[in-house]
C-alpha cells in the first residue's frame, strides 16, 4: 500500500436525460441511469447500484487482507449487497444495507473464528465505515 492520503476521481457526462457514461482512468467507461424505481430505464448501473457495489467490493477485498493476517485461509468468498431505501427524517435514503457474506473454508478451520474474521472485516472496510447508512452483516461459512 501506497502511504496515506489517496486520492480518487471518478467523472460523469450526460445530457438532460438518458444514459450517462462514468469514467476514470484505465478502466472501462461505464453506462449509468436512474433505476426503474426512479423512472429511469433500470437496464444501466445507477447510483444505488454503484453504492451497494461499493460496499460489496469493499468487504471482499478488505477480507482478502484481514483473513491472511488472521491465518484463516479460505478457497472463495461470495457476497451480496441488498439495500433498503426509505424515506427517514424527511429525506430519501438508504435506511439499510445487508451485506450477505458466504466464505469457503478448508476443512479444520474453526467456524467460530471464521465468523469472527469475516465480521472484523465488515468493520474495517473503508467504505461502510464511511457511510450513515447502518451495514448488517449476516454470515455464512462452508467448509469446501
Amino acid at each position: 500500500m501506497t502511504p496515506l492520503p489517496h486520492r480518487f476521481e471518478v467523472k460523469i457526462a450526460g445530457g438532460p436525460d438518458g444514459h450517462a457514461s462514468v469514467a476514470m482512468p484505465g478502466a472501462p467507461t461505464l453506462q449509468s441511469a436512474p433505476p426503474a424505481e426512479f423512472g429511469g430505464p433500470g437496464d444501466a448501473w445507477s447510483p444505488e447500484h454503484f453504492t451497494l457495489a461499493a460496499v460489496a467490493t469493499c468487504f471482499l477485498f478488505t477480507l482478502r487482507v484481514v483473513a491472511p493476517a488472521s491465518r484463516l485461509p479460505f478457497t472463495h468468498a461470495a457476497v451480496t449487497a441488498e439495500g433498503t431505501v426509505d424515506r427517514q427524517d424527511g429525506t430519501i435514503r438508504f435506511t439499510e444495507i445487508v451485506l450477505r457474506a458466504r466464505v469457503e473454508v478448508p476443512p479444520g478451520v474453526d467456524h467460530e473464528r471464521a465468523i469472527r474474521v469475516l465480521e472484523k472485516s465488515e468493520r474495517a472496510c473503508l467504505v461502510t465505515a464511511s457511510l450513515a447508512t447502518p451495514v448488517r452483516l449476516i454470515p455464512e461459512v462452508v467448509v469446501a
